[in-house]
């Protein structure tokens, strides 16, 4: 690896609930950071929607704000975002025809189901293809004639360069984020765009991940996007995960386990048998690489539960000091399946559960069951990613907010039996973006150079005395238990 060069990327990084802008520097450190709240709105159960316009005001205000404590314009751009939520804009006014769909949005779940049962297709309801057929069927002959779709990546970049492109890249444009690709990712997938009357004069361009795009002109100094990505891509670059053995974990709302292994791209569009799916971990020079990802339903969302409904605790940090007073959980176990269960059972009519409480069992021992759960659940992902791919990870490495519990990273070690290395910073998602524009413009000349830069907060490894056999043993017994709560929903499957 050469000495990189001295530079500043900006990084818009917009999440489900919140969005911020920071500066990052040639060593991936975040320099400055600037936030803005930015949660969807849920009109009725299972119904979650998004102001794209306000959104869009808020990433220039964020951008604007921490660019101005800057004494020079950035170098370049690079923009990560949750993926699958679906924007749809008039190519001429540049404004949005109708609310944003969140990527939880369900509204579209009996277009899943009708498309599973009459075509045999596979489209899970947090996909953009029958999102983007719900805002174009619902405008009606008024709609205007020039408009454009895209994930929110693609809606920022229109947005940044006042409407000179409209582009997304191939992890955002997936299949797995979008139904929309074929397997490979090479193309768009014809007989599902006319099945659902998508024409493709709205979608959008499909670019590399590191590239120069176009120039931001909507910022300070016009500096040049480089950089599309979707946020756990993102994630897994930003934890140098770029080379088989290594995996990441991400644990916000939900939790993400993605690795990358090499592999062919997929020549069908199916979820592997022990239920992760085929991701696209980044595209350069037009061709895809690929990995694997699992996925955790609810992760942060039982902390919260604890928090807001429960009253366990004051604040998510209260979990693990709470946990802590006790040795072990006392015999309780907590199956985190509040919204049904992913990776690698894919139980929607699963719920969450809690076994073996007797008159002995005290706060402390349900908060630590809730830390256990989500480890279990976590190493639930790691055995089903492993077992679809045949690649072993021997590191596991570890972002989002629920990184810095140490309760919580203990546990996971033991029932993984692998070594954790926590990221030095809780939303790796910025630090992999900053990286693929930082490649764009020179700054490094190939992706495996931020391995030499990845510099983990701390490593937990697992405690010698651990049965974690005995452990995963009870495990599978509760995941039993939790299972088929609501028998019609467990029979849903997309």
């Amino acid at each position: 690896m050469t000495t990189p060069s001295a530079a500043r990327i900006l990084v818009i990084d917009v999440g489900t609930t919140g969005l911020r802008a920071a500066v990052v520097d040639e060593q991936l450190r975040i320099v400055d950071i600037e936030y803005r709240p930015n949660p969807p709105s849920v009109p009725f159960d299972g119904l979650v929607e998004f102001d794209a316009r306000l959104m869009a005001d808020k990433v220039l205000e964020a951008a604007h704000s921490v660019l101005g404590r800057l004494d020079r314009p950035v170098d370049a751009v690079g923009i990560t975002c949750q993926r699958a939520s679906t924007v749809v804009w008039d190519r001429a006014s540049g404004e949005p025809v109708a609310m944003g769909l969140g990527w939880q949005d369900l509204r579209t779940i009996t277009e899943c189901i009708t498309a599973k049962a009459e075509r045999g297709w596979n489209i899970a309801p947090n996909q953009s293809i029958t999102k983007l057929a719900s805002i174009l069927g619902g405008l009606g002959d008024s709609a205007p004639t020039d408009l454009a779709f895209g994930t929110v990546d693609s809606w920022i970049a229109w947005v940044l360069t006042d409407g000179a492109v409209h582009v997304s890249d191939g992890t955002n444009m997936s299949t797995t984020t979008t139904g929309m690709r074929t397997a490979d990712g090479s193309s768009w997938a014809d007989d599902r765009l006319d099945a659902f009357g998508i024409p493709h004069s709205v979608l959008p361009q499909v670019v590399d991940s590191s590239g120069v795009i176009a120039a931001a002109a909507a910022l300070p100094g016009s500096p040049p996007i480089a950089a599309l990505v979707g946020d756990q891509q993102g994630s897994l670059i930003g934890q140098a995960c770029t080379r088989a053995g290594l995996a990441k974990l991400t644990l916000g709302t939900g939790g993400m386990l993605d690795m990358f292994t090499g592999a062919p791209a997929p020549t069908e569009i199916a979820r592997n048998d022990a239920g992760t799916y085929a991701l696209p971990t980044w595209q350069l020079d037009g061709a895809l690489s690929w990995g694997a990802e699992g996925i955790m339903l609810s992760a942060g969302t039982n902390i919260e539960w604890l928090r807001d409904d429960l009253r366990l605790i004051d604040t998510p940090a209260e979990s693990h000091d709470v946990a802590s007073g006790c040795a072990d959980a006392g015999g309780v176990v907590y199956v985190p399946a509040l919204l049904g269960l992913g990776t690698p059972r894919w139980d929607y009519g699963a719920r969450g559960t809690l076994l073996g409480l007797t008159r002995g069992t005290e706060r402390s021992h349900i908060v630590r069951a809730v830390l256990d759960g989500i480890a279990q659940r976590s190493a639930d992902l790691l055995d089903a990613a492993t077992s679809d791919t045949g690649v072993e990870v021997d590191t596991l490495r570890i972002d989002g907010g629920m990184s810095a519990n140490p309760t919580l990273v203990q546990t996971l070690a033991d029932v993984t039996g692998r070594q954790v290395e926590v990221s030095p910073v809780s939303d790796a998602t910025t630090v992999g973006a900053a990286f693929l524009a930082g490649l764009a413009i020179g700054t490094w000349t190939d992706v495996s150079d931020i391995e030499s830069l990845w510099n983990p907060a701390h490593t937990v490894a697992p405690a010698p005395t651990v049965d974690r056999a005995a452990l995963r043993s009870r495990w599978g017994d509760a995941l039993e238990r939790a299972g088929e709560w609501h028998p019609e929903l467990s029979a849903l499957e997309f």
